[in-house]
């Protein structure tokens, strides 16, 4: 009925207005200047506009009035990417749907048959922790636990990085501060995986310098079971790795004794070790007791079967994600602290207590990833807990086992002075990138497919901006530890894939290991606290040629000093013999600078052929610089000066890498 209406009305319309031209032609022409105006033209009358349409240049001036130097064809690609990233108009919500159901809701099923109520369950909750924690302590209880050796006494604990001897001049004048050299020893007691502990910087011993190794000087012959014979320097428990006293494995104790001054130690390759020979003298050297009965070993892997057992039967019966959550998050950051890769410590009592320092404030950074940074988005009506357990749980403990699950990679520590001297450092950073890049453009394309990509990527320019504000900053360098790059990236897995939840739980489980075993260390420090023992890239002294009595002596000189210089280190055989001061003792300055210029070294005329090392460093009060490289005299009249330069940022042997904070 509308219909014929509008028809009929149409119809009138155009009658009245034939009837008006009718009468407009009949009594007065067109053109008449009495002539009425004729009404205006209906749209319905009007011809298709055939001119052309505006440019479009003149259509966005408005938008685009601030920005008019930004050429058409790159605003038309802004707007179609801002269009892009908005999403489809009907955005899809991700969730993942079980494979095989009732296989992964028999759990659920099982939980809602036998405890339905909910204090039930929280008292079976209260109680499998309590378990957990219970056996925990039990077998960590025993693994502690280590039977005295006759004659010694109970095994003392070390770390792997434990030596006699520290680098550089840290002995003082002639080793003083690190005596006794021999007629002492002690019991010990070592933790599992000391092999993949590595110098960072490199470290002298000779003409050598050693990096990205484990620092072990001598051993055993390689085809004989001679003298088991290690430099001072080396690493006790490294050392005892190569020895065969202890398993790299599971640890072990033994019985080390000072040995004193010995002379030529091997170059062997044991039990996944290649030690560093020597061929000259050193004043403090050790062995191995042999034949001792220890009944003791590292619990680490004890341990974490217990936690993974545990964590695993918790994943598959529970639902809610903060349950799962903050549970699993505590136990993880316990087995990595008291177990699997624990901070240098002297006892276990202070390394409890280092633990719960560190924990207090990493529980409340696990609230602000689950509340503000994905992990309950992700984890929210969750029921494929067979799924949820493999790959969230699972990639949870691969990260927190770091030291283990990824130590092939080529990466100690990154930042730039690693990068560039560890082998194959850059090439695993470009592939890490790559798959990063590659993980992050699939994340994009969902999480635009639930129309939330925009949010996202104002967060990650949130991180980006503050990263250049850190770069930029004088006097101070960018540090992406363990747990900034968790940070960083956990907004990124904030969608209920299975990819999400892989990532997820790799990520939590990097922050976990970095936080209980390095703690919150800063993100922005100081080129000096970066250094550690590296080099300083200080002045070096310009060393003469030597004037030498063959078998009797070799006097050194150099040239004059900088300012604010006032003495020299001399190290023989890496062991520092001369801190000579130029401006002590009285008479005038000329006789006191005289005094102060050369230094002579009186050889041991027992020694035969064995070669020395010579090492110079500038001194000011008590702080030393670089040591240069080393010079060898063969004891006559051969001299091989020193290359020009300290230790070179590269290993000439041996190079190995793993990863760490």
């Amino acid at each position: 009925m509308g219909d014929n209406s509008a028809r009929v009305s149409t119809h009138i319309r155009h009658n009245e207005r034939n009837d008006a031209a009718d009468s407009d032609a009949t009594t007065i022409g067109a053109d008449h200047p009495d002539a009425p105006i004729r009404d205006s033209p209906l749209v319905e009358d009007l011809e298709p506009d055939t001119s052309p349409p505006t440019p479009r240049f003149i259509q966005d001036g408005g938008t685009w009035k601030h920005f008019k130097w930004v050429p058409y064809p790159v605003r038309r690609v802004i707007k179609a990417t801002a269009k892009w990233a908005q999403g489809p108009p009907a955005p899809h919500r991700y969730h993942i749907e079980p494979l095989f159901p009732r296989v992964q809701h028999a759990p659920i099923v099982l939980l809602d048959r036998y405890l339905p109520r909910r204090s039930q369950r929280a008292f079976a909750v209260f109680a499998f922790l309590g378990v957990w924690l219970l056996t925990f302590a039990l077998v960590m209880r025993e693994g502690l636990m280590a039977a005295e050796i006759p004659e010694w006494g109970t095994p003392t604990p070390i770390g792997c990085g434990a030596t006699y001897w520290t680098s550089g001049n840290g002995c003082g004048v002639d080793g003083v501060n690190c005596r006794p050299f021999t007629d002492a020893g002690f019991p010990f007691r070592c933790p599992a995986n000391c092999a993949s502990y590595h110098v960072l910087n490199p470290r002298a011993v000779g003409d050598q310098e050693i990096i990205y190794q484990p620092l072990v000087v001598g051993g055993p012959p390689e085809a004989t079971d001679g003298p088991v014979v290690y430099r001072g320097d080396s690493h006790i428990c490294s050392a005892a790795i190569h020895a065969g006293v202890i398993s790299n494995t599971n640890g072990g104790c033994g019985v080390v004794r000072l040995i004193g001054w010995q002379i030529d130690f091997n170059s062997t390759t044991r039990n996944g070790i290649t030690s560093i020979g020597f061929d000259s003298y050193f004043p403090l050297s050790f062995t191995f007791e042999q034949d001792i009965s220890c009944d003791a070993g590292d619990a680490i892997w004890s341990l974490l079967a217990v936690s993974v057992v545990f964590t695993t039967v918790f994943s598959l019966f529970v639902t809610s994600p903060a349950l799962f959550f903050f549970p699993l998050f505590t136990v993880l950051y316990w087995t990595v602290g008291l177990a699997t890769d624990t901070p240098n410590h002297r006892d276990i009592s202070s390394l409890i207590s280092t633990e719960i320092g560190r924990f207090l404030p990493a529980i409340f950074v696990a609230w602000v990833m689950y509340d503000k940074m994905g992990v309950r988005r992700t984890l929210r009506g969750l029921t494929a807990q067979v799924e949820k357990t493999v790959l969230w749980l699972g990639a949870a403990w691969v990260g927190a086992l770091t030291n283990h699950t990824l130590d092939f990679i080529p990466i100690q520590r990154l930042t730039s002075h690693d990068l560039q001297q560890q082998p194959g450092a850059r090439a695993a950073l470009a592939i890490i990138v790559l798959v990063l890049a590659a993980i992050a453009a699939a994340q994009v394309w969902f999480f635009r497919q639930e129309g939330r990509l925009v949010r996202n990527l104002k967060l990650y320019a949130l991180f980006v901006g503050a990263i250049i504000i850190c770069l930029v900053l004088p006097d101070l360098r960018l540090r992406i530890h363990h747990y900034v790059l968790a940070l960083l990236l956990l907004p990124g897995t904030a969608i209920q894939i299975r990819p999400s939840l892989l990532y997820q739980g790799l990520l939590l489980g990097l922050f976990v290991n970095g936080i209980a075993r390095w703690g919150f260390d800063p993100v922005l420090q100081t080129d000096y606290s970066l250094l550690g023992d590296g080099q300083l890239d200080s002045p070096l002294p310009s060393i003469r040629p030597p004037a030498m009595v063959p078998n009797a002596t070799i006097t050194f000189s150099w040239d004059a000093p900088p300012e604010p210089v006032d003495g020299i280190s001399v190290l023989v055989n890496d062991v520092e013999r001369f801190r000579q001061y130029f401006y002590e003792g009285g008479g005038g300055e000329e006789e006191r600078v005289s005094r102060a210029s050369n230094v002579t070294w009186v050889r041991d005329q027992d020694l035969g052929v064995v070669p020395e090392y010579f090492r110079f460093a500038w001194m000011k009060g008590s702080e030393r610089g670089d040591y240069t490289k080393a010079g060898k005299w063969d004891g006559r009249e051969s001299w091989s000066q020193m290359a020009p330069g300290p230790s070179r940022l590269k290993a000439r042997r041996g190079e190995e890498g793993g990863m760490g904070t």
